[in-house]
Order: C-alpha cells, then sequence, then structure tokens
C-alpha cells in the first residue's frame, strides 16, 4: 500500500543530513559540554557552532540570544513563566489570544492560579488578532504580550510586526510561539519588535527534544530551571549536545533552501485544495486565503466527524490529523476553530493537511483519488448530511 504523510505540523521526517551530524556526538564526541577537557571543548564547539546557525535563521543579531531548550513547550512556559515571575511587580497582566496553542494557554491558565490577570484577545473569522481588542486590553500593569506567529491548525499568519509596534509603543515585552513558523517562512527577529520567541527543531525536519527561546539582548527573565552555570546562566541542565547540532544543521539547510521550499508546498497546497474544492461539495476552507503558512491547509468536510474521515485516509495509506496532535484523541471541537466562530458541527469535521518537502504532485493525486469515495461513504451514512444538505 502507497504510504504518504500529510502530518507535517505535528512532526517532520528528521532529514538524513542532521542525523548523519547528529551521530558523531553519540559516539565518538561525547563529552560533556561544560567540561574542560577536550572531550568537553569540543562538544562545547559543537554547541556553539549550533547556536550561531539558528541565530542565522531566525536574524538573531548575535548567537548569545539563542537559549537551547528541550522544545517549544518548554520554551513556552520558559517564556511566560519567566517574564511573569520578573515582572511580577509591575502588574501582573499578560495578553494572549484564544488561538493560542496550549503550550501557551495552559500556562497562562497556570498563572492565573497564582494571582496573574490574562487578557484573551479574540480572532476574526480568518483567524487574524483582533487589534481593537489587544489596543483596549493593554494597561499600565501589562508586562507580556504573547502572541503566536503562525497557527499550528490552520497555518493562519499573525500580523507580527504589527503586534511588535504596539507592545514597543506601549512597552510591553513581546514573546511570540513561533513553532510553526520557524523553516517554513524567512523572517528576521531583530528587524521586529519581539522580545522572546519560542521554536522547535522537529517541526523543519530535525530532531524531537531540542528547541530554543531566542531572548533579546538586556531581556530580564527569571530561569524555569535551577542548577548550574548552563546556557549563559538561563537554563540549568546538561545541554543535548547531539540534540543541539541537529537543530543547528536543521537551521543550516533551512537557511538556505527555505524560499524555495515555501514556494514548492504552496504549488501543491493549492493543487490539493483546488483538487478537493472541485470535486467534493459542501467543504470550508478554514484559515486566511493568502495569509498562511505555505504548507497548511485546513478543510472543513461538512456533516461529518473528522476521525472519521481520518480513519479513513490511513486505512488508505494517508495520514492527516483534525489539528493539533497535543490534542489528540479529545472529543471536543477545536478551541481554535470554534474562536474563528466556526460551527461545531463544521469543526467536527476539519482536517488538516500539512504537508513537508518528501511530498509530491503525485502524492496529492493519490489522496485526491482516495478521498472523494471516502466522504462519499461516509456521508452517506450520516444523518447530518441528509438533513442538512
Amino acid at each position: 500500500m502507497k504510504k504518504i504523510y500529510l502530518d507535517n505540523n505535528a512532526t517532520t521526517r528528521m532529514r538524513e543530513e542532521v542525523l548523519e551530524a547528529m551521530l558523531p556526538y553519540y559516539k565518538d564526541i561525547y563529552g560533556n559540554a561544560s567540561s574542560v577537557h577536550e572531550f568537553g571543548r569540543q562538544a562545547r564547539r559543537a554547541v556553539d557552532d549550533a547556536r550561531s546557525k539558528v541565530a542565522a535563521l531566525i536574524g538573531a543579531a548575535s548567537p548569545e540570544e539563542i537559549i537551547f531548550t528541550s522544545g517549544g513547550t518548554e520554551s513556552d512556559n520558559f517564556a511566560i513563566k519567566g517574564i511573569a515571575h520578573t515582572l511580577k511587580s509591575k502588574g501582573g497582566r499578560i495578553i494572549t489570544s484564544t488561538i493560542e496553542h496550549h503550550a501557551v494557554l495552559n500556562t497562562c491558565k497556570f498563572l492565573e492560579k497564582e494571582g496573574y490577570q490574562v487578557s484573551y484577545v479574540g480572532v476574526d473569522k480568518d483567524g487574524i488578532i483582533k487589534f481593537d481588542e489587544l489596543k483596549s486590553a493593554i494597561t499600565d500593569k501589562t508586562i507580556l504580550i504573547s502572541i503566536m506567529y503562525a497557527n499550528n491548525e490552520m497555518g493562519t499568519i499573525e500580523p507580527i510586526e504589527e503586534i511588535g509596534d504596539i507592545a514597543k509603543a506601549k512597552g510591553v515585552l513581546f514573546h511570540t510561539d513561533a513553532v510553526q513558523a520557524v523553516g517554513k517562512m524567512p523572517f528576521e527577529v531583530s528587524k521586529s519588535n519581539i522580545d522572546l520567541l519560542s521554536l522547535s527543531g522537529h517541526k523543519f525536519y530535525g530532531p524531537k527534544g531540542v528547541g530554543v527561546l531566542y531572548l533579546k539582548k538586556k531581556t530580564k527573565i527569571t530561569p524555569l530551571l535551577h542548577g548550574g552555570h548552563h546556557e549563559m546562566n538561563k537554563r540549568a541542565g546538561t545541554e543535548n549536545v547531539a540534540g543541539i547540532v541537529g537543530l543547528g544543521k536543521a537551521a543550516e539547510l533551512a537557511k538556505k533552501e527555505i524560499v524555495e521550499e515555501a514556494a514548492y508546498l504552496k504549488g501543491l497546497r493549492d493543487y490539493l485544495y483546488k483538487g478537493i474544492s472541485g470535486a467534493i461539495p459542501h467543504t470550508k476552507l478554514n484559515g486566511h486565503p493568502e495569509k498562511r503558512l505555505p504548507n497548511t491547509l485546513n478543510v472543513s468536510f461538512q456533516y461529518l466527524e473528522g476521525e472519521s474521515i481520518i480513519l479513513s485516509l490511513d486505512m488508505e495509506g494517508v495520514s492527516v490529523s483534525t489539528g493539533s496532535a497535543c490534542t489528540s484523541g479529545s472529543l471536543e471541537p477545536s478551541h481554535v476553530l470554534t474562536a474563528m466562530g466556526v460551527e461545531p458541527v463544521d469543526s467536527q469535521g476539519s482536517i488538516r493537511f500539512s504537508l513537508g518537502r518528501d511530498n509530491t504532485k503525485e502524492d496529492m493525486d493519490y489522496c485526491l483519488k482516495v478521498l472523494p469515495p471516502i466522504i462519499k461513504r461516509l456521508r452517506d451514512m450520516s444523518p447530518l448530511y441528509e438533513k442538512g444538505k
């Protein structure tokens, strides 16, 4: 059976070049990067080299602004809790959006239990942040704004530079969860008013279990982990040298290929959607039609339940998702689509196709071959379809 992976927003297949770069640090160069002997110095040079490569990918002003973590979730927690604890005396108010990843939302809910106040700004029908709500939520006690760069479920890209300008004008720190954006679209963090940024290696063909918190120079933050003097006294714990090397290699490759790959994936994505919308009635595109990640397509198949579509496609060798892998198994409608005003009956039938560099036009053709019969079969069994069509 043909196997087609269209769930790259959940994770990507690690590139061979990345694996090859990592292997020596599991075998021969196994020193602790904090040790002063040659084994340790070799590991330290590798970590510093990777730091420079990640800084180059996101356009950071200095490699010292790159702090290695275990991934996007830790980076989000570090950014939000770290700033909250540092600036609590200023007022303890935080602003985020209703469509954030749960790594941000649940961190904010945790802080609410500690007495912080959190404002959850809404979005429009395309998933774009409502500027009027954002501006009105800022007070003299606001210490942090955390808005994601691009949404993991439907791919909408937020107007990050404009949000950063607002934050700077009000003297508020700005954090963005850029886990889905880094490696998929070019940007330079040093040219935006971004103070903190989260990214994760496995979203752009690097290893799992390693990520970064970009911390703009002179931004004070309280460490999330306490222990040794690792990561410039910001993040205690022996560095995951092999993982960091892999992340650095993935960043180096992305820096070279990002523009070409984005154009390629956008072409495949649009080809897939044209085929779906032309062959299957009662479908709806979720997310902004233009301001969207080049690899991401979220479609609601009305009158159906998404899990049934996923399982049916899986039986045909096609792997997709209903949204975030971190909420897999939940029977609740997507909080992202709900915030956008999508009706529950449509939200339940949403499918996310997230493409990667290994996908081909032949993959899209195969998907377009097996998907319409699946939708027809499921709708023939659906009482909602008979009632609503």
